[in-house]
């Protein structure tokens, strides 16, 4: 699915050993794709065909993702905090030796490149975030339509072992409808990309790893984005924000105003027509939009 592009496994942390893996090829400016919830690099296969001739691709599969290094337990979830799931990044990045880069994100992956263009702005040229609104803003304005269509992000933060265990009774199911239940239902998908997303949810490990970044954005992300937000450390970098009009962050949020508030920068965006998943849903106006705006 990725001609032309060479594998790499990045070791960005000993203790615990972590590694990240991901895939680079092309040519020119680097330009980092970081994938979201319950997804792989794989997501993005749509858009690196018609970006290679004018980018350098790295794309990754985030701590706990993929075939990414997949951590137990950590007190206070640590292990899955976005500032350190943003650090991996970054090492990842000067390991193949970039020190600028774009940013282009997904879902749980944007919040990862949320932190990372707080904690590291000197390394983000500009970034793109897709259908997520801040993770802080999106917890505390909770209503019934955004928890009724959101409900993973409550089942999920769950004590352990309790979300695991519903999960690993039938993996392959919960991927099933949670991702087909949403606007352009499975379809969406390329089956390869759907052999690879079930084939990580049948993995337990995984499935904890996932529960765990979760968990981390109800606790320590929270705990990290208002202590950002007392300091002024919020956004430097240029942002646009694109969003599905079919999706939850039109129906329930102000996504424009949102990002603004957690911003010193230029803010632009809309909604396009899409669902969530904007990478595989509307490929062809994120190619536009990478191109157009990372000049």
């Amino acid at each position: 699915m990725f001609e032309g592009f060479s594998e790499f496994d990045i070791d960005v942390q000993s203790s615990p050993h972590v590694g990240i893996h991901g895939i680079h090829g092309g040519s020119g400016p680097a330009l980092l794709l970081i994938h979201g919830f319950p997804q792989t690099h794989h997501m993005w296969h749509l858009i690196t065909p018609h970006l290679v001739s004018q980018f350098t691709i790295v794309a990754v599969d985030i701590r706990g993702y993929g075939a990414s290094t997949k951590l137990a337990h950590s007190n206070g979830h640590v292990n899955y905090a976005k500032s350190v799931m943003a650090r991996d990044l970054k090492i990842v990045m000067e390991s193949l030796g970039h020190t600028k880069y774009y940013v282009c994100a997904h879902d749980r992956g944007a919040r990862v490149a949320h932190k990372l263009c707080v904690d590291y702005p000197s390394n983000v040229i500009k970034a793109i975030f897709l259908d997520i609104c801040p993770t802080l803003a999106m917890y505390s304005k909770t209503d019934f339509e955004f928890a009724k269509a959101y409900f993973h992000w409550f089942f999920l933060i769950q004590p352990y072992p309790f979300p695991e265990t519903m999960i690993s009774q039938n993996p392959k199911l919960f991927a099933k409808q949670f991702m087909g239940g949403r606007h352009a239902g499975l379809e969406a998908f390329a089956p390869e990309c759907l052999a690879q997303y079930f084939a990580v949810m049948e993995q337990p490990e995984a499935v904890h790893a996932m529960c765990e970044d979760y968990r981390a954005s109800s606790t320590i992300d929270m705990e990290e984005a208002r202590q950002d937000i007392a300091d002024g450390k919020l956004i430097q970098n240029p942002l646009m924000v694109l969003w599905g009009k079919h999706g939850v962050i039109e129906k329930c949020f102000d996504a424009l105003a949102e990002w603004k508030e957690v911003s010193k920068s230029v803010i632009s965006g809309k909604s396009v027509d899409s669902g969530h998943y904007i990478p595989e849903e509307a490929p062809g106006i994120l190619v536009e939009s990478i191109k157009t705006f990372f000049v």
